[in-house]
């Protein structure tokens, strides 16, 4: 039986799960709200802001989506999936109690302290001069200062030195550069060791991790400049070992559904590891209470099963009896971003190369659309930081990376800023193992 889905949020994650959903023998017309203009594409959109809650929830119950795909983290700490539980629309993704896991850094520290779940030493304060007698106490740089709440992923600060510290207090906790988030901060200590991002599908019972990817956060190349959303992922990611998988299970994946389920707030949908392996093991950095972007853009062109059959199991308690199989190959993603991205940009840029928002002829290689609009003339223009996700799968990881920057060189627009070393760092781990 075809099922009527409305997918939230709109950027290129929400592309890459709609790409995924339409290979479901299950899927039936889909919808995403807000949506973009390339995704306008593959999905009939609704200009909804996603956190527009109480709206999303009217337009979902007037129109009889059959199920909910809630992507974006904003909405899910909202409780958008309760709110839709209670007109009666099954959805995807954590309900408000659970999605703290993200949306309050101190909650999460706090569950991993209590339930021995391995993560950087940390102190939590809501005062800005008592977070400065501890850094100085501790005298240990680099610190990381935490927003608590959500900041579009850019509320971390990486200290060097008391200096640097005393400004990002100030500018968290004092001038509220992310507004309520600055509220309360989490001070850590820095850990070191390759990155690697692991999304994981659950029940509340089950975990069914996906492959692993790696991400580059930094705006240029050799990891320089300010960080952003990410300018580029790799999926698989070579340092995540058979080894590692097993006991990040054992000692992370496991306890933390585990603990979760006895503060009374069981976690269903998409769980997000962001893990550093340490010379200690592996530890969370952080949760995400969804699919990251752009992690999501080269995992789930890698597979196999149907994904519609995967997130309604979720839902409804059964993911033990559902398969969750990827590709033996590998995926790169090179993001075109705005010039000047993550700071100021310029939208409104005409994009060329594309057809209906793809490149023709092009079989292995899928364009998600992150910050795109169609003008009423059919012009397809920038409308963002991060514009395009170019995405390449291939049986092995150079492979996919030569495919990803050839066919980033077909598409243009004025100002375009790209990385030139996606996948570079997992190359050379795959050359040294």
């Amino acid at each position: 039986m075809a099922k009527k889905i409305l997918v939230v949020g709109g950027g290129g994650r929400e592309h890459a799960i709609i790409k995924a959903l339409k290979k479901s023998p299950d899927c039936g017309e889909i919808w995403c709200a807000p949506g973009n203009g390339g995704i306008s594409y593959d999905a009939k959109c609704k200009n909804i802001k996603a956190t527009d809650v109480e709206t999303m929830v009217a337009f979902a119950a007037e129109e009889k989506f059959d199920y909910v795909v809630v992507a974006q983290d904003d909405p899910l700490a909202l409780g958008m999936v309760d709110a839709l539980a209670k007109v009666g629309i099954p959805a995807f993704g954590p309900n408000k109690a659970a999605a703290r896991i993200e949306a309050s850094k101190v909650f999460s520290k706090d569950l991993m302290k209590k339930y021995g779940i391995p993560t950087a030493d940390y102190a939590t304060f809501d005062d800005p001069a008592k977070v400065m007698d501890y850094i100085k106490a501790k005298g240990k740089y680099p610190v990381v200062i935490k927003a608590d709440g959500l900041a579009l992923g850019k509320g971390v600060l990486i200290c060097e030195n008391e200096e640097q510290a005393a400004d990002g207090v100030k500018e968290i906790m004092l001038d509220k550069k992310f507004g309520a988030s600055g509220n309360h901060v989490v001070v850590e200590e820095f850990l070191t060791g390759p990155e690697v991002s692991v999304l994981s599908f659950t029940d509340g019972k089950v975990v069914k991790p996906m492959v692993s990817s790696m991400d580059h956060k930094r705006a240029n190349d050799h990891d320089t400049g300010l960080n952003t959303g990410g300018m580029g992922t790799v999926a698989p990611n070579p340092y995540y070992t058979p080894a590692i998988a097993a006991e990040c299970m054992e000692k992370i994946f496991l306890p933390t559904i585990q603990a979760m389920n006895a503060e009374g707030c069981p976690f269903k949908g998409c769980l997000y590891f962001g893990l550093m392996l340490t010379p200690d093991g592996p530890k969370v950095i952080e949760y995400n209470c969804r699919f990251g972007d752009p992690e999501t853009q080269v995992v789930l062109p890698l597979l196999e099963s149907d994904l519609l059959k995967i997130m309604a199991a979720c839902t409804e308690g059964t993911l033990a009896d559902t398969e969750v199989k990827f590709s033996e190959g590998a995926a790169c993603c090179v993001i075109l971003a705005s010039g000047g991205y993550p700071v100021s940009y310029e939208k409104g840029k005409p994009i060329s190369g594309l057809t209906n928002g793809q490149l023709e002829g092009e079989s292995n290689i899928t364009v998600y659309h992150s910050g795109t609009a169609l003008r009423e003339d059919g012009t397809l223009v920038t409308n963002g930081g991060r514009v395009l996700g170019v995405t390449a799968a291939a049986p092995r990881l150079t492979a996919a990376i030569t495919q990803a920057y050839a066919a980033a060189e077909k598409i243009s627009f004025e100002k375009l800023h790209k990385r030139t070393d996606i996948g570079m760092r997992a190359l050379k781990a795959i050359a040294e193992q």
